[in-house]
């Protein structure tokens, strides 16, 4: 059949038309997984996407490493698939996502090429916070709760600093593509050597815990949250997927806490 043939064939251009919505939905679900979102609000987006762009049935797959559509309209169907990288945590992305599904679904962008270049947007202009911001934030986080925890004043600024430190490697390792579960590892050792070693210093009652509360920036909240959420939202698969993650997360981060733990032991 030739180009020009297939261009008058309504079929034809209903295929391709609904080729292009799968794709584009498919790609905004992506953006939404990858920013921390559970199944409930992925699945969502996507099918916000898809109608607001003229499909009339959509069915989605969510896994952990990819996701599926199929969508339908005219009498034709068509299925795509897609791969999912690292899930992680951006609420401003994750929020942007929502509001442009909300904005299409209501008839704010009906054009596919309109929609791919608000996406390419979202990626390239969602603002982020200084990667200093975060390891501070990140260690004072790990301070505070350190003292509900019960850590003494003394062990505060050893945590403070050891969380921090531990935030900005656990940035480095993940930018430079090490696999996730040995960087926990890795920060987790670090993390509570660090506080340990600080706690030590100055002469803190409380170094054990010291050593505990610099590595709670490893605790996997969001990704908990998520499962438990997606296994009773009725997508087990995927809540349980997320469920073996945290597990294997919290074995990495209780061998880095064991590790820095036998390495001080003849100070403690």
């Amino acid at each position: 059949m030739s180009d020009e043939t297939e261009a008058s064939d309504p079929v034809v251009r209903r295929h391709r038309d609904l080729e292009r919505i799968a794709n584009v939905a498919l790609r905004a679900g992506r953006i939404s997984m990858e920013s921390g979102a559970n199944a409930s609000a992925t699945r969502s987006v996507t099918a916000a996407v898809a109608r607001g762009l003229g499909a009339e049935d959509v069915a989605l797959r969510l896994g952990y490493a990819s996701l599926a559509i199929t969508v339908a309209g005219g009498g034709n169907s068509i299925t795509r698939m897609s791969g999912v990288g690292r899930l992680g945590v951006d609420q401003r992305r994750d929020t942007e996502i929502r509001r442009l599904a909300e904005r299409i679904e209501k008839g704010g962008a009906t054009d596919v090429q309109t929609v791919q270049g608000e996406l390419d947007r979202i990626l390239r202009e969602t603002p982020r916070h200084p990667e200093w911001l975060v390891a501070f934030a990140t260690g004072l986080a790990c301070a505070a709760f350190g003292r509900l925890l019960g850590v003494d004043w003394a062990a505060f600024v050893p945590v403070l600093l050891a969380g921090a430190l531990g935030q900005a490697l656990r940035h480095r390792l993940l930018s430079r593509g090490a696999n996730l579960f040995v960087a926990v590892g890795i920060v987790a050792f670090v993390a509570a050597g660090l506080g340990g070693l600080g706690a030590l210093a100055l002469r803190s009652a409380s170094v054990g815990m010291a050593m505990m509360a610099s590595t709670l920036l490893l605790v996997p909240g969001v990704p908990a949250t998520n499962a438990q959420t997606d296994i009773m939202d009725g997508f087990p698969t995927l809540g349980s997927a997320r469920a073996v993650w945290v597990v294997m997360v919290m074995v990495f981060v209780a061998t880095g806490f064991w590790l820095a733990r036998a390495a001080l032991g003849g100070f403690l």
